[in-house]
């Protein structure tokens, strides 16, 4: 009897104690929860989505360069055996803006407007911001296009109501003289150091390795393919023509969007600024005018004071402002790609620059600059890029004579040596002619002058 009731309060106890561990176990996971939900509830936007850094970076925002790509285009240069390569399936021409590449950009406009409401006037002026585009009719009407939806027309600003847009100037270069954007300019260093890098045994033997894709691809296209460039241009037609629904020929299903063929195309767009010394001379004049400018702005010597500088240009440009600035992954740089440089000036007037990549993504990720963060104050920025700042770009694109093959080199001396002794040959004429008519003259005077 005393052993039952023994065990029948050992078991109550038990199942008390129980009881209390599974309801404490309960409203602790119950609470975790609540917290866990009202920070998710903090961190996502209305939308559910994570917003991006711009509102928890130190400082007030205060000047910001875009870099963005054209929008969607027709193709550029279509190879021969190309079922589309005829103009009645691209009436805006070859290369041309679209009337989608128009939509994108007037979009990405509405977006810049959202996101930069803080340092834009509503009005258009043009001390508030500078559009600058490569010489080319895709990047000046993507431009155009963004700036009809970063400042529809307010106010006295309506020319036309019917018309919802204004006109706004976008300046820009010879493609041939530009060494800023289109960094098009001649530039003999930069083509010596592009060949040297491809001449190297590495990179033989990694154009070795893509040899049998890029015989394919000749053969099946009609046109050479010999570099990893030659095979994003082919990658690219195809990709255009596949995105507008155009039935591509049997032969690309052993290649279009197979691995092999779309890192090859990705790679392309690391060639150029391969090397330091290539990311010097082909993006640096690029670099040192944004840092530059974010110098002046930040010490009050910006002049218009201005707080936005846009650029329109390419897939190549995005890829080489990247890379240089050791923030590349390998990837083709799709339409209306667009890198933000922002700066920003802190308590203590620091001033702080953060790199933003909008890609496919709604929002912007924010890059962690080598060595600084996602907010890197301005002087120890330069320092970091310092190896891809030229001093005199114009300066260091000559050639030496260090740089040139062992031909080029004999042909110069060779050229310098001919010039010497022609120039010495005619010296020593001059000499022996003034010679023979000083002795002329002495031998006819006639010995009475002479006295």
């Amino acid at each position: 009897m005393f052993s039952r009731w023994l065990i029948s309060s050992l078991a109550q106890k038990m199942w008390h104690y129980i009881h209390q561990r599974l309801l404490i176990s309960l409203t602790v996971i119950c609470l975790l929860l609540v917290g866990l939900g009202n920070a998710l509830h903090t961190y996502a936007n209305p939308e559910g989505q994570v917003p991006d850094m711009l509102a928890t970076l130190p400082g007030q925002l205060k000047f910001v360069h875009v870099i963005y790509r054209h929008g969607d285009r027709t193709p550029v240069d279509p190879y021969p055996t190309d079922p589309w390569n005829n103009r009645k399936y691209w009436p805006t021409g070859w290369g041309q803006l679209t009337n989608l590449g128009k939509q994108e950009h007037y979009e990405l406009g509405k977006w810049l407007r959202n996101r930069y409401s803080s340092i834009l006037n509503t009005r258009y002026s043009n001390e508030n911001i500078f559009v600058q585009s490569t010489d080319v009719d895709r990047t000046l009407m993507s431009a155009q296009s963004n700036l009809a939806g970063l400042f529809e027309p307010v106010g006295d600003d309506v020319w036309n109501p019917e018309i919802n847009w204004q006109p706004i100037p976008v300046h820009t270069i010879p493609e041939k003289d530009d060494a800023i954007l289109a960094a098009k300019a001649p530039c003999p260093a930069y083509d010596y150091e592009l060949d040297k890098l491809e001449s190297s045994p590495e990179f033989k033997e990694l154009t070795k390795h893509y040899q049998d894709l890029f015989a394919y691809l000749g053969e099946k296209s009609g046109r050479p393919v010999k570099t990893f460039t030659d095979a994003q241009y082919l990658n690219n037609t195809l990709f255009i023509e596949n995105l507008y629904n155009l039935t591509l020929p049997g032969w690309t299903d052993k290649v279009f969007g197979h691995e092999e063929l779309t890192y090859a195309a990705n790679f392309a767009f690391s060639i150029g600024t391969y090397t330091r010394k290539l990311a010097r001379l082909k993006a640096g004049p690029l670099l040192k005018d944004i840092f530059q400018r974010f110098d002046d702005k930040a010490s009050g010597r910006l002049d218009p004071d201005r707080s936005m500088w846009v650029y329109s240009a390419h897939d190549t440009t995005v890829a080489n402002v990247l890379n240089a600035l050791k923030l590349f992954e390998l990837h083709s740089p799709p339409y209306v790609a667009c890198i933000m440089l922002e700066l920003r000036v802190d308590n203590s007037n620091t001033p702080l620059v953060s790199v933003f990549y909008k890609n496919t993504t709604a929002e912007p990720q924010p890059l962690d600059i080598p060595g600084c963060g996602v907010s890197c104050p301005l002087k120890k920025l330069v320092k970091i890029y310092k190896d891809v700042l030229p001093m005199d770009w114009e300066r260091e694109c000559k050639r030496s004579t260090m740089m040139m093959t062992y031909e080029e080199a004999n042909l110069g001396a060779a050229t310098g040596i001919l010039i010497l002794i022609i120039l010495i040959l005619m010296c020593a004429s001059y000499a022996l002619m003034i010679y023979y008519r000083r002795r002329n003259y002495k031998i006819y005077t006639p010995y009475s002058q002479m006295a």
